[in-house]
């Protein structure tokens, strides 16, 4: 277990986004909230740092994130997570990143992308607890139809993301 993280929030045009960043530079948990305390929860107890440091600037991660925000939508992409869960879930997580930002899934093609086809409500499940928002873009998936479906974040913050990402 990790004792020490890194955490630090920046303004962007879709709210407060704070991100803790283990010692190594992979994202634990992000999410737009100014709290830490809302995302420190989420990180799996496996690898959930004792103590978090608040910090201007986390590098390359507060770059990616500012980035993307104004309007690099790739700059997050190889910007190394690390998630805890069994194993559909990580294999689910994975399966977001692949989702390219202006093409969002539903939950039934987001489930065959991480492998099993029939497990929609496990695809859900696993959006629902992604501790690294944006990292790995759960709001990239939509309810059949269309629907916005749910959101950690808020519907506001996942339509802005989503118009933003031209979808």
């Amino acid at each position: 277990m990790t004792t020490t993280a890194a955490v630090s929030t920046v303004d962007t045009e879709a709210g407060p986004f704070t991100t803790i960043v283990d010692t190594d530079g992979a994202v634990l948990a992000s999410g737009w909230t100014a709290d830490p305390g809302a995302l420190h929860p989420l990180i799996h107890a496996s690898i959930r740092p004792a103590e978090l440091i608040t910090r201007a600037d986390l590098g390359a991660v507060t770059k990616a994130v500012i980035a993307y925000h104004e309007g690099e939508l790739a700059a997050v992409a190889q910007t190394p997570v690390r998630q805890r869960g069994g194993e559909f879930m990580e294999a689910a997580w994975l399966a977001l990143r692949t989702v390219p930002a202006g093409s969002p899934v539903s939950y039934a093609e987001y489930a065959a992308l991480a492998g099993r086809p029939a497990a929609v409500r496990a695809a859900a499940t696993a959006c629902a607890r992604n501790p690294a928002a944006l990292f790995v873009p759960c709001h990239r998936v939509l309810r059949t139809g269309g629907g916005l479906g749910g959101f950690r974040w808020g519907p506001e913050v996942k339509r802005w993301l989503l118009t933003h990402e031209g979808s």
